[in-house]
């Protein structure tokens, strides 16, 4: 009788240790991949045609900006009175080709000027930018990301609106990344070299602090220093080239031929980013200059953006 009972005993501790095993096999977590920081990277907003996001990636960006005129301008050694606003309507937009390289095409767009004084109301194209992007350093783990950009510019827009100049350039960025929990921290240097001398050789730097306080709403601040190094030959853009005493940096290449005695514009830009969906976010940013805003064509500016990432 000893056997059997001893027999069946061992049997139903077997059957108890083999079900622990199989409650605690389906309760333990499953394994799960390293986390990747920059599934929360987000694009700078100002400087859109410069600065970017060091990450390649696939998207569409539609921007709308809204960029107001100073009163008076610093032109032929006095003020001459401008005002009014240039109102930009672009689509940019990327193709990753792998996790490190991507083609860029990053100006294009309509143009709708409207000075209230000294010039009249012009609109047109703007010129069309293009080119590739690589991350030589690109580190998930890490949250790291480092990449490289040559873009050219062709000069197709038209010259009403201070486009279609020269014989085009070439745009060189390094783009930097660092993701740290909440925090964002992004930043680029880089330089517009002109083929002919029509249009000026200028650099920049431009930087971005962001935190995610939540999706719906992640606060940033961008700053940026655009820099003239070589004056252009004052071309032909509508006469303003040869008396303007500044550049018009980012958006605008005027070859301004006196912009040597205003070389450099310093810009600061409020706004925030949105998530509304993983692939889809929006932001709005304020921007204004630094430095003095007669020695520039920057009064305001704010620029309205939306990311769609597939």
């Amino acid at each position: 009788m000893k056997a059997p009972i001893v027999t069946t005993t061992l049997g139903l501790l077997a059957g108890l240790a083999t079900a622990g095993t199989v409650v605690s096999d389906m309760a333990a977590p499953a394994p799960t991949a390293p986390s990747d920081a920059f599934a929360q990277a987000r694009r700078p907003i100002s400087n859109p045609t410069l600065f970017d996001l060091a990450l390649p990636t696939t998207n569409v960006h539609p921007i709308f900006i809204y960029h107001g005129l100073p009163d008076k301008i610093s032109a032929a050694n006095t003020k001459v009175p401008l005002g009014g606003d240039v109102q930009v309507y672009a689509l940019q937009f990327e193709i990753a080709l792998n996790e490190r390289l991507s083609i860029v095409a990053t100006k294009d767009g309509y143009v709708d000027m409207n000075p209230d004084t000294t010039l009249g109301d012009t609109n047109g194209w703007a010129n069309l930018g293009a080119g590739l992007k690589y991350a030589f350093i690109y580190d998930p783990a890490s949250g790291t990301a480092v990449s490289g950009t040559a873009t050219f510019e062709l000069p197709t827009g038209n010259t009403d609106v201070f486009q279609g100049e020269g014989k085009g350039a070439v745009n060189l960025m390094v783009n930097g990344l660092k993701m740290m929990d909440q925090w964002q921290f992004a930043g680029a240097v880089g330089a517009v070299v002109p083929f002919s001398n029509e249009q000026s050789t200028s650099s920049f730097l431009s930087t971005h602090v962001s935190y995610e306080v939540t999706p719906w709403f992640i606060p940033l601040v961008e700053l940026n220093w655009f820099h003239v190094w070589d004056a252009g030959d004052g071309g032909r853009l509508t006469g303003v080239s040869g008396i303007v005493e500044f550049e018009g940096n980012d958006f605008f290449n005027l070859g301004a031929a006196n912009a040597h005695q205003n070389r450099d514009l310093v810009t600061a830009a409020f706004g925030f980013r949105s998530s509304i969906t993983d692939s889809i976010d929006i932001g709005a940013a304020y921007e204004i200059p630094l430095t003095n805003e007669e020695d520039s064509l920057f009064d305001e500016r704010f620029t309205v953006d939306l990311i769609w990432k597939f």
